[in-house]
């Protein structure tokens, strides 16, 4: 099945036959494709941008059978006469929605870059325009099964419903989720992104990946070598770990978390409570809200909602994305402080929590029920990629045991890791699925560049160290930065990035540079 992404002369037929793929054939974007754009992109810039459906096969084993689409919106190079190629963009996820990230390209690259190159955004199989991955017919369905299913597990009965919540999600997938809920892996989305480079008439692909999308890039580089031209991995995962050992990539990925806090906490207490609402023994702080949410339960904030531990653990992993969210994850955890302790507020501990916006509840629930039958319009592509490529033992009997020892290890985010793929993915219902396992060491003409921060959490700089120790050919840039991925708020790294996009200069192995902002500046 094929979605619809532009509007006009009908629909595009690229196809994948034994030796060629036709054009792709650019369109007029949907009108509700074009909503979807933030302000930012002028309505001389949506004037340019055009889209296309690209058809890849469901198995690539099999290039004459079943067909899925690949929805694609490019931003034209502002340079045609002298334009290199084409730049395709994954924002990471697994099921992140990449169609609009060419649109908003201006905020990763330099001029140069935007001169020279059209920039494609795509979503990858199975994720939101491109035949979305669901599991459930109806959000009744999601409802029922999400109800019970905890985003972190502590007690027995939590535990147990669950793990049981979980075998219920993963058995709805295996009965709605359709013929792609076996080809979901990376390497399926690779050689859809090849079909995509020769629909777009390049003889190498020029590829920026962040986050999960650097395993994209790193896999295009050893299934295709010899047809990379420059490729950019910002965030990185390891790859070789995370195709071979699934728990003890989820664990290492914990430990990133650990890291990125620490880190924020020790930066806090140097800038001081004028700069950092939170500052003050910060770690004590922070440990001692975490004990006492965990022992009473949620805490009655001064507008009347509640925040738990998992409130508090869920807003800290989102927040250490990056430096303005840090920037206002710290007044909201002081908030949390003051309402637990409130011998210890004042007048001016008060007024920070009155201008700061408390996140919803990670289990809340609609004030009304919604009408019977309601659309299901989530997809479920994080599972169906993870759970593909990541291999787990076939059962979670042992959840409970791992979970306690990562959560000794790593004290905040070890359960909380815990409650995604380790639990989900022993009984994700697929079998013998087509993913690639290696080699990462295969040689492409030019270096692909990798680029880590040194306090990233979900991906800590010790994965870029090992994802450059393990391709082929390599260049690792680091950043001495907070946050996940950098590509925009480093003037040094963009400035590096775009020299080497354009002219194939590599930066030299081991630069470090800054980022344009630090927390608490």
């Amino acid at each position: 099945m094929l979605g619809t992404v532009f509007s006009g002369l009908g629909t595009a037929s690229a196809q994948a036959e034994a030796s060629s793929v036709r054009p792709a054939a650019w369109g007029q974007c949907a009108a509700d494709v074009l909503a979807g754009l933030p302000a930012s992109v002028t309505p001389e810039e949506r004037a340019r941008l055009t889209c296309t459906t690209q058809e890849v096969p469901v198995d690539h084993s099999r290039p004459r059978g079943e067909k899925t689409g690949i929805a694609m919106m490019k931003r034209p190079a502002n340079d045609p006469a002298h334009k290199i190629g084409t730049i395709f963009l994954n924002p990471g996820g697994p099921g992140g929605s990449g169609l609009l990230r060419g649109a908003v390209s201006k905020n990763y690259f330099q001029p140069q870059v935007l001169d020279r190159f059209d920039v494609v955004g795509f979503d990858p199989r199975g994720v939101a325009r491109s035949n979305p991955l669901r599991c459930f017919r109806t959000q009744e369905e999601a409802d029922a099964v999400n109800e019970g299913w905890y985003s972190l597990p502590i007690t027995k009965a939590e535990i147990s419903s669950s793990l049981r919540q979980s075998k219920a999600y993963t058995d709805y997938c295996k009965i709605n989720a359709g013929p792609l809920l076996n080809h979901m892996s990376t390497e399926a989305v690779v050689r859809d992104l090849d079909i995509m480079r020769e629909s777009v008439g390049d003889k190498q692909l020029n590829f920026v990946g962040f986050s999960y999308g650097t395993l994209i890039g790193s896999t295009y580089a050893n299934i295709f070598p010899q047809k990379s031209r420059a490729i950019v991995i910002d965030g990185n995962v390891d790859p070789q770990l995370r195709l071979t050992n699934g728990p003890e990539y989820d664990r290492q990925r914990a430990q990133g978390f650990e890291i990125s806090l620490d880190a924020m906490l020790k930066r806090c207490d140097s800038a001081g409570v004028a700069k950092c609402a939170f500052a003050g023994n910060a770690r004590q702080k922070f440990e001692n809200m975490k004990a006492a949410l965990r022992k009473n339960g949620p805490v009655t904030m001064p507008d009347g909602s509640k925040v738990g531990l998992s409130d508090v653990i869920g807003r800290v992993a989102g927040d250490l994305y990056t430096v303005a969210r840090i920037n206002t994850l710290v007044p909201w955890l002081q908030s949390v402080h003051v309402a637990l302790n409130p011998a210890e507020a004042s007048a001016a501990a008060f007024s920070v929590q009155s201008v700061v916006d408390l996140p919803p509840l990670l289990n809340g629930h609609m004030d009304v029920d919604p009408l019977g039958d309601t659309p299901y319009t989530i997809d479920d592509s994080y599972y169906g990629v993870n759970c593909t490529d990541k291999p787990f033992a076939r059962t979670n009997r042992f959840w409970e045991q791992t979970a306690n020892k990562w959560e000794k290890e790593s004290p905040t985010f070890g359960r909380y890791q815990a409650a995604s793929d380790l639990m989900t993915c022993p009984t994700w219902p697929t079998r013998n699925p087509d993913r690639w396992i290696g080699p990462w060491n295969r040689k492409t003409p030019n270096p692909v560049v990798v680029v880590g921060n040194y306090y990233d959490p979900a991906t800590q700089h010790l994965f870029a160290q090992r994802m450059a120790k393990e391709l082929g050919n390599a260049r690792l840039i680091s950043v001495d930065s907070f946050g996940h991925c950098i590509l925009g708020r480093s003037a040094a790294t963009d400035t590096a990035v775009a020299n080497y996009l354009v002219n194939l200069v590599a930066p030299v192995n081991g630069s470090v540079f800054q980022p344009n902002v630090q927390p608490f500046a």
